[in-house]
């Protein structure tokens, strides 16, 4: 016997006819789709069949997805500093961050002095008055606050001006026209004091310059940049620690001794010795030796699990106890793990339907904010004190600041971004923001039987011939048909007959009937295999019907023979419920969560299940195309379904489903049809992810009240509303400083979703 490299299926050499002669080697395989798979990763090159991230990098925009580059750069739409995608979370801080980190050290060093030197004149005695005339003090002023506003503010005035030409006001415009206003007036004030009408002259009879208001603004927008890169790049701390999982080598078995590889030269099929505390360095099988493997960080469950021979690891495990040795299956870009990075990634880039929100708000936003700062300046060069249009001026770059809509726009990426890698660490892979934000509104779970709430591994319990009939022929006859067949069903008969030792045979003419069964021809004889609906359309009765109903009320799936048109037996199977099933199932009715399990089996064998699992709602001997018109009708009751499968039958119901779970454990069509994964293919993993699903929206909807209040409260302190009862005005630097930290405290809030309990 062999073991099919690709899907890791027990392969008789002696009666497939697949097979591949490669480098001296020999591979069997079960089907030609997976030949055809082993032979395009076996010809791929290296750097593309084994690397996790893709040939060339890209970025994007954490609030504009859509924005996609060769190159790092600052973001078209809203200016933002673009960010690696999928799979290329760097452990270094970004070219980005590094750049407005060394601006902001320059721009500090000169801020500082500056402020000391333009708040010089309030302390008393003004010691800056015996050292430098008035004349010599505001051209020093401007001297310090050129470099920091040219060369530090330089990326906010490209944005700015790149955002105007494209007609996409962002942020950025907000901040090059408050702090060009302030600089360009106070450059004029400093150079021509006589050109500049008597208004804007103070009470010491020249015009007063803001060379400091200018810089310090600048200064701390580039603070607040830093802070934000820095608090961005932790929120890929989830990704990277995905990344960081794999192992950069593996020790191959070669000809009498082991050798160490890059992991990149692993290729399926080979032979991989895995000792204590090493990682797995691929998907694959377990070929001999037994041990306990930590799979905690993959699939969130912290107790090791015990493999043997013909068990199944996961690429980037733990080996916690005994040496083994495995056969590789899964390489590169094809293992769990490099999966789990993409899907993660690309779920961080997907907006959520609340994002529509702050969209909406933010295209009106900026140009709002402009004619709120034009109206300021109007009415206070109108009615306000003198000097008047210093006032205005002041009071117009303050509302110019501290209104830069920047905490709106990251209110809702930050947090999916951080809670799409705390449910991958948990186990739950999200593919979509919006599969995360419709989790907490399900209240019905569509459930398959076979894989989802049982093990998917059914075996073959009961031969019951039919009088006259020999059991070993019907079931020699019985598997040689079902060979041709990939139903889960199928392959437990075909290991039932090989355990028995069965010799199986060629099966010409095979057909398989959806949802009821298969027909063909062995040994010249007429055989079909299905339930009693194949038998009814065949014409064919049965005396085993009243056998057959007792063995469903046992809960086992029971399959008709027939031979040359007469039942020759039954077989029964059965497939175990998963031992979490239970638990999941109580916790998900007490989370209010109607469970309705949708199944083919017959009513009886439905029946036994949900009344060992305390299911109300079965649907039994339901079709494949059936489960997703069973879903639309719960829809149309006004019902938010999710639906729960593991196979490719499932998939059209995933797809028609508000949010589908797929089980981790089932096939590649399911999960490319679901919103969410459950690595483990535990429902319980349901249950977390509607906890996560909370906490995120729950996250989400502090983030944009948060920053809609911040806007609602300080664009109106800004102009200037508490001046006539209060006497008080909001700084420009005081805005700056504000402005910043909203941004800040948006996305620590969201990096509080890396500890939520799951």
């Amino acid at each position: 016997m062999a073991i099919d490299p690709v899907c890791g299926m027990t392969v008789d050499p002696a009666t497939t006819t697949h097979r591949l002669e490669l480098d001296g080697k020999t591979w069997w395989f079960c089907s030609r789709g997976c030949l055809e798979k082993f032979r395009r990763d076996a010809e791929r090159p290296p750097t593309q069949a084994q690397g996790i991230a893709p040939a060339a990098a890209q970025w994007t925009c954490p609030m504009h997805p859509e924005v996609v580059r060769d190159s790092p750069g600052p973001c078209p739409i809203c200016g933002m500093a673009l960010e690696p995608r999928a799979g290329q979370a760097a452990e270094e801080p970004s070219a980005e961050l590094r750049d407005m980190t060394r601006r902001l050290t320059v721009c500090a060093a000169l801020t500082a002095p500056l402020v000391v030197l333009a708040m010089a004149e309030m302390w008393p005695g003004n010691p800056a008055a015996g050292l430098l005339s008035a004349r010599a003090a505001v051209l020093l002023q401007m001297a310090l606050a050129t470099p920091v506003v040219l060369w530090g503010g330089a990326p906010f005035f490209e944005r700015g001006w790149a955002s105007v030409v494209s007609r996409r006001l962002n942020m950025f415009t907000l901040i090059a026209l408050g702090t060009g206003a302030a600089y360009g007036y106070s450059v004029a004030a400093a150079l021509f004091p006589g050109l500049l009408p008597r208004s804007f002259h103070g009470h010491a009879g020249g015009p007063p310059v803001y060379f400091e208001a200018a810089a310090v603004i600048t200064t701390l927008v580039l603070l607040g940049q830093v802070l934000e890169l820095r608090a961005r790049h932790a929120t890929g701390g989830a990704l990277r620690a995905l990344l960081g999982l794999a192992p950069r080598t593996a020790r191959r078995l070669g000809a009498g001794h082991d050798e160490e590889v890059p992991l990149e030269a692993v290729r399926p099929g080979d032979r991989l010795r895995v000792r204590p505390g090493e990682k797995v360095p691929v998907d694959g099988a377990v070929v001999e030796g037994t041990s306990a493997v930590d799979e905690s960080m993959v699939t969130g469950e912290a107790i090791p699990v015990e493999k043997s021979a013909g068990s199944r690891v996961i690429g980037g495990t733990v080996n916690a106890t005994g040496s083994f040795v495995m056969a590789a299956e899964r390489v590169g870009a094809e293992t769990l793990l490099a999966q789990i990075v993409r899907m993660v990634a690309e779920a961080q880039r997907t907006r959520a339907p609340i994002q529509r929100l702050a969209d909406t708000v933010s295209a009106w936003f900026v140009p709002a904010v402009v004619v709120a700062a034009l109206v300021t300046f109007a009415l206070w060069a109108a009615r306000g004190p003198e000097p008047r249009l210093v006032y205005a001026l002041v009071n117009a770059v303050a509302v110019l600041i501290i209104a830069c809509p920047c905490a709106l726009g990251l209110a809702t990426p930050m947090s999916i971004m951080v809670g799409t890698g705390r449910g991958a660490r948990a186990g739950v892979l999200i593919r979509s923001a919006e599969a995360l934000e419709t989790l907490e509104k399900v209240d019905t779970l569509v459930m398959d039987k076979t894989g989802t709430l049982t093990e998917g591994k059914p075996r073959l319990s009961v031969v019951m011939p039919a009088p006259g009939q020999d059991e070993g022929e019907v079931l020699r006859l019985a598997a040689s048909l079902e060979r041709g067949s990939e139903h889960p069903l199928a392959a437990a008969i075909t290991a039932g007959a090989a355990a028995r030792g069965l010799a199986l045979a060629d099966a010409a003419g095979f057909a398989y009937a959806i949802g009821r069964g298969v027909t063909g021809t062995v040994d010249g004889r007429a055989v079909a295999l299905g339930n009693a609906a194949l038998l009814e359309e065949a014409g064919i009765r049965s005396a085993l019907e009243g056998p057959a109903e007792a063995l469903r009320r046992d809960g086992h799936t029971v399959v008709f023979v027939a031979l040359d048109g007469r039942v020759a037996g039954l077989l029964g199977v059965s497939d175990p419920i998963k031992a979490s099933t239970p638990e999941a199932i109580r916790l998900l009715r007490e989370d209010g969560v109607r469970v309705v399990m949708v199944t083919g089996d017959s009513q009886a064998t439905a029946a036994a299940v949900a009344k060992q699992l305390q299911v109300d709602d079965v649907m039994a001997e339901v079709l494949p195309d059936q489960k997703a018109e069973v879903v639309r009708r719960l829809q149309a009751a006004g019902h938010v379904v999710a639906v729960a499968g593991d196979g490719v039958n499932d998939a059209p119901a995933l797809a028609q489903a508000h949010v589908g779970i797929a089980m981790g454990t089932g096939t590649d069509v399911a999960m490319q049809s679901a919103g969410v994964t459950l690595v483990k293919g535990d429902l319980r993993g349901v249950a977390r992810a509607r906890r996560l699903s909370r906490a995120t929206m729950r996250n989400i909807r502090q983030n944009l009240f948060f920053a809609f209040l911040y806007n609602a409260l300080g664009v109106p302190v800004a102009a200037g509303v508490l001046y006539p009862s209060l006497g008080l005005l909001l700084s420009p630097m005081i805005a700056s400083a504000a402005m910043s930290l909203s941004s800040v405290s948006v996305i620590a809030n969201a990096l509080r979703l890396r500890r939520v309990a799951l």
